[in-house]
C-alpha cells in the first residue's frame, strides 16, 4: 500500500509549527541579550579571538583547564568585560578566548601570563584573529544580502520552471529550513556552545541550494503526473508522485549526511559548527520537501 503524506498533512504541518515557534523563542531571546537572532562571532561585531593548546610533550596536561582561572587572567589585563572563554579539547588542554580588538603588544602579554599559569602553548595549534568592527558589519550585510539574492533568484527560477504556486510553496518551505536551522543554532548560542561567523552563512546558502533541488524533483513528477492525467484528483497525484520520488530523496539526503558525519567527528574544530548546520538544514531540506512542499501544493491546489 502506498504511503499517503496528503492525509497526514495536519500533521507534519503541526511538526514544523513546533519547531518553527521553539526557534522563534530561542531568536527573540537571543535577540534580548546579543542583539541578534543568533550569538554573533568574531566575523560579524569585530574584536580579537585566541586559541591556544598546551604542549603535553613539554609540561605535564593532568590538570584541566578552568575557565574561570582563564577570566582571572584577562580581568589582570582589562580584557575580561565582554569577553567569553571556552574550554576545548578531549583532555581540556585548549582554550578559545573571545575579546575586544587587542593591540599587538597586549596580545604577546596576555599569551606570556596564560603560559606562565598554565604551561607552554603549541606553537603549531596557536591561532590569533582580529577583525574590526566596520569590516564585521560588512561581512554581515554581505552575507545577509546573498541570502537574500539567492531566495529571488529561486523563487524567479521556480517563477519561470513551474507555475508561481509551485515557486511560492518551495520558497515557503525553503524558509522552513533556513528558520529552524538558525533557530537551533539560536539555542545553541544561548547555551554557550556556538557563536555565527561567515561560515554559517555559507552553510545556509549550501542549505537553500540543496533543498530547493529535493523539492524541485518532487515538483517535476507532480507536474509530469499531471499531465499525462489531468483529469486525476490533486491529492492522488501527490501521492503517487512523493511515493515515486521519496526513496531517491531520502538516498541523496543520506549519501550526503555520511560524509557531513565525518566531518563533524573527524573535521577538526573549525569545521564542526558548519558541518553541524549542514546536517541539520539537510535534514530539514528531506522534511520539508516531501512533507511541506508537497502537502502545501495540494492544498493550494485544492482550494482553487
Amino acid at each position: 500500500m502506498a504511503f499517503s503524506v496528503t492525509r497526514n498533512r495536519r500533521t507534519w504541518w503541526l511538526v514544523s509549527a513546533v519547531l518553527v515557534a521553539v526557534s522563534i523563542l530561542g531568536m527573540v531571546i537571543s535577540w534580548g541579550q546579543t542583539g541578534g537572532p543568533v550569538q554573533p562571532g568574531l566575523d560579524f561585531r569585530g574584536g580579537t579571538k585566541l586559541q591556544f593548546e598546551r604542549d603535553c610533550a613539554r609540561a605535564s596536561c593532568d590538570k584541566p583547564l578552568s575557565s574561570g582561572a582563564i577570566q582571572a587572567v584577562l580581568d589582570r589585563f582589562g580584557a575580561g568585560a565582554g569577553s567569553s572563554v571556552q574550554v576545548i579539547g578531549q583532555d581540556q588542554a585548549g582554550m578559545v578566548i573571545r575579546t575586544g580588538s587587542l593591540e599587538p603588544k597586549t596580545r604577546a602579554d596576555l599569551q606570556q601570563a596564560l603560559e606562565a599559569d598554565f604551561g607552554p602553548f603549541n606553537p603549531k595549534l596557536t591561532q590569533i584573529d582580529t577583525v574590526g568592527p566596520i569590516l564585521g558589519q560588512q561581512l554581515l550585510q554581505s552575507g545577509l544580502l546573498a541570502l537574500l539574492i539567492s531566495f529571488v533568484g529561486i523563487m524567479v527560477y521556480l517563477s519561470f520552471r513551474f507555475e508561481r504556486d509551485y515557486a511560492v510553496m518551495g520558497i515557503v518551505a525553503l524558509f522552513h529550513d533556513v528558520f529552524i536551522t538558525t533557530g537551533v543554532f539560536a539555542w545553541m548560542g544561548l547555551t554557550g556552545h556556538f557563536e555565527a561567523d561567515s561560515l554559517f552563512i555559507v552553510a545556509l546558502l549550501t542549505i537553500t541550494g540543496f533543498s530547493i533541488n529535493d523539492t524541485v524533483v518532487i515538483y517535476d513528477r507532480i507536474r509530469e503526473t499531471l499531465q499525462k492525467n489531468p483529469n486525476d484528483d490533486i491529492e492522488t497525484v501527490v501521492d503517487l508522485s512523493v511515493n515515486q520520488t521519496m526513496t531517491r530523496s531520502i538516498n541523496t539526503t543520506l549519501t550526503v549526511l555520511l560524509p557531513l558525519l565525518a566531518i563533524y567527528f573527524f573535521g577538526g574544530e573549525t569545521l564542526k559548527t558548519f558541518a553541524l548546520a549542514l546536517l541539520v538544514g539537510f535534514t530539514l531540506g528531506a522534511y520539508s520537501s516531501i512533507f511541506i512542499a508537497s502537502t502545501l501544493l495540494e492544498w493550494w491546489r485544492k482550494r482553487r
